[in-house]
């Protein structure tokens, strides 16, 4: 299950990933992403949710990696990861520095009241 909306005002992309995620998930999302990424001006966040998350399969991590490739072509800033059990990480770092450019700053936390002071700071 998942969940992906636009706070145009703060320049916001949001991914909330719940319960078990297949491919079918991950490939709606790089869908649903691809509309809403022209809503987003240069310089725009990501806030990915993983909170909820319960497992996501790595047949998951083809679409991860086009939704980050899309990401970085619209000139995203920051990437800030909610992730508060380190085992139900796919290895979205590694996966980052393959497919974000230099200069992405990527913060993960482990709440997402943590998240989202790094998003203000």
């Amino acid at each position: 299950m998942f969940q992906v909306e636009v706070d145009k005002s703060k320049n916001l992309l949001k991914i909330r990933y719940a319960q078990h995620v297949g491919p079918e998930d991950t490939k709606a999302v790089v869908e649903k992403v691809s509309t809403l990424l022209p809503d987003l001006q240069p310089g725009f966040r990501l806030l990915k949710d993983l909170s909820g998350l319960d497992v996501m399969d790595l047949a998951c991590v083809p679409h991860i990696e086009r939704m980050m490739d899309l990401c970085n072509k619209r000139d995203i800033e920051m990437v800030v990861r909610v992730i508060p059990d380190p085992h139900k990480d796919i290895g979205l770092n590694i996966l980052s520095l393959f497919h974000y450019r230099r200069g992405v700053r990527i913060v993960t936390c482990e709440t997402l009241e943590e998240a989202m002071r790094a998003l203000v700071g």
